[in-house]
């Protein structure tokens, strides 16, 4: 039997911290896939042949007028962009349409209210915020909800924020990272008994990463330990302030920042340290976590997690056993949380062995791209089912 096709639709293929949406992209197995989009970036990160990008239509401004003013159109149909995408979709014999980040689905809410096959949107975390630089916003994603067959978030509690904006419960479906165990074995480590403790974390240097609690934490924890370090994997707008913030805190010897690394780059420094701290925490601009990638990836080598009780991190760490949760914020507690593992071996082995039995319990790549592909088979079935019934 042949295989269906979903074309998954990233406005811009990839960023470096999308490796998630590469692996769901590059890992289906019984639906074949190509990305649309309209940017292409990383192409040595995140090698894909089959990218089609929409060329820009020529402005008629006749048309134009006429489309905009006269019929009232919205600005996706007489800007041409309908047509375009429509266009590679038909000629692709599309039969689902997977569109990554809700922000993205409410500007296509005009083309996925006319094409005449299923949609299905994935939430990540930051596209269920309101936005005020777009008025209007989160009217246009209750209408994006209400529209789509099934919607995707990654977490529970993205759920939960999606049933807040009137999404029909039963229509949303989990949709987890899925993390390639083999790619982050258990690494073998030594308890740093002498206090050369490394930490580690890795994200975009944003305000929702708590990396300023991560800092203060970290500092009272060094103050007596001249061996301690923090290695920070990643890049982002924060990180001009960050290094000005550790120099205030005099930690500036022990804090490194190494960018963004490569998979098998991040797994040797996971490989390197003892613990991972993540202290997420929600911003002025409702922006929340769905369940960390990097943290997970650091949960299958067995180190333990430092981190917060924040969006989807309680469904993946569970506090006392594959790590230490704190509340948002609290720099004071997170600090306490990393004297306990330095005073206590036991406690520390025991977080780091669960984290990495937890993680291939719940978040294996096979299991889910199975169930990505179901989500995709249970799209596509209700749309037929409605077709029967109109």
């Amino acid at each position: 039997m042949p295989k269906l096709t979903v074309a998954s639709y990233c406005t811009t293929f990839l960023k470096p911290e999308m490796l998630h949406i590469y692996r769901q992209v590059t890992g289906l197995d019984k639906w074949r896939t190509y990305v649309v989009a309209k940017d292409r970036r990383e192409e040595g990160r995140y090698p894909f042949d089959d990218v089609e990008m929409p060329p820009a239509v020529k402005s008629n401004f006749v048309r134009r007028f006429w489309m905009k003013y006269i019929k009232k159109e919205p600005p996706i149909v007489y800007r041409g962009e309908y047509g375009a995408l429509a266009g590679v979709l038909g000629r692709r014999d599309t039969d689902l349409l997977h569109i990554y980040f809700g922000h993205t689905g409410v500007h296509l809410l005009p083309f996925i209210r006319r094409w005449p096959k299923p949609v299905v949107v994935s939430f990540h975390g930051a596209d269920v915020r309101p936005r005020a630089d777009r008025p209007g916003y989160l009217d246009s994603l209750k209408q994006l909800l209400a529209e789509l067959p099934l919607v995707m978030a990654r977490s529970e509690s993205l759920k939960a924020r999606l049933v807040d904006l009137g999404c029909a419960e039963e229509k949303i479906r989990i949709n987890r990272t899925g993390i390639p165990m083999d790619a982050f074995p258990i690494a073998d480590r030594k308890f740093p008994a002498d206090g050369s403790w490394h930490f580690v974390q890795a994200c975009r240097l944003i305000e929702k990463k708590g990396l300023r609690t991560a800092f203060k934490a970290f500092a009272s924890f060094a103050a007596g330990r001249p061996g301690a370090k923090f290695t920070i994997a990643g890049a982002g707008p924060l990180q001009e302030e960050l290094e000005e913030l550790a120099i205030d805190l005099g930690i500036d010897g022990k804090i490194e920042f190494v960018g963004f690394l490569s998979e098998a780059e991040l797994g040797a420094l996971f490989a390197s340290a003892h613990a991972f701290v993540h202290p997420s925490q929600v911003t002025g601009e409702q922006d929340q976590e769905g369940v960390p990638n990097a943290m997970l990836e650091a949960m299958a080598t067995a180190l333990p997690i430092l981190a917060t009780k924040h969006g989807g991190i309680p469904e993946a760490v569970d506090h006392g056993s594959a790590g230490l949760l704190v509340e948002e914020r609290d720099d004071v507690a997170l600090a306490a949380a990393m004297e306990s593992l330095a005073v206590d071996e036991a406690l520390w082995r025991s977080l780091g062995n669960q984290a990495a039995e937890d993680v291939r319990k719940r978040f294996g790549q096979a299991e889910q791209i199975a169930n990505l592909e179901r989500i995709y088979d249970e799209a596509l079935a209700i749309h037929e089912r409605r077709g029967s019934e109109s």
